[in-house]
């Protein structure tokens, strides 16, 4: 079973469950709210930049395949 990674990761609802999970575990081992904001916001701010820079990645792949310009 092969697992399309770009695919995984690019996906808000994957993101969103990781941040569901790791403040969960945060929680679990009573660690502070300011702590567990933080983290929170690292982790969808990495799952915002991932989504970007896969969609820039798929959109200027789909642009050249057409022969444009290269302005987006």
């Amino acid at each position: 079973m092969d697992t399309n990674w770009k695919r995984k990761l690019s996906s808000r609802k994957f993101w969103v469950a990781v941040g569901a999970w790791v403040t969960s575990m945060l929680n679990a081992y009573n660690i502070g709210d300011n702590v567990i904001a933080r983290v929170t916001i690292i982790v969808s701010g990495i799952g915002a930049l991932a989504v970007y820079i896969l969609a820039e990645a798929y959109t200027d792949g789909k642009h050249s395949e057409g022969g444009g310009d290269g302005d987006s």
